[in-house]
């Protein structure tokens, strides 16, 4: 069988509550982030795995020391910011990649969701 969902078209209540962000993906760093996702696919070993998730507004660190992911943004927009500067505006449609070592903060400004992919 292969795993499909037309993520954009589910409704919150479709997709599990996975409580507030928290390490060990990610750290708060202000009020309690709610998040909610559905996870597509899993390798058995836990290497790849894909999926939807959607987070509350809010400023959050990130560390990709173990994995790096994949994401489409489907609804929301968010304000990433690298550790060396790199400020990077994402947006509805905006693919991004980051990569095993990427380090900084996510400014969600309004609730987003997105397709992700983590890969180690």
């Amino acid at each position: 069988m292969t795993p499909h969902m037309r993520a954009a078209e589910l409704d919150t209540t479709d997709i599990e509550d996975w409580g507030p962000l928290e390490l060990p993906l990610a750290a708060a760093l202000g009020d309690p982030m709610p998040t909610h996702g559905l996870t597509l696919y899993e390798t058995a070993d836990g290497a790849v795995t894909t999926g939807t998730w959607q987070c509350g507004p809010g400023e959050s660190r990130w560390d990709f020391t173990d994995n790096a992911e994949f994401i489409h943004v489907l609804s929301g927009s968010m304000t990433c910011v690298e550790d060396d500067g790199t400020v990077t505006e994402v947006t509805p449609g905006s693919t991004v990649v980051f990569p095993k070592g990427w380090a900084g903060t996510w400014t969600i400004h309004e609730t987003l969701r997105k397709v992700y992919v983590i890969f180690s």
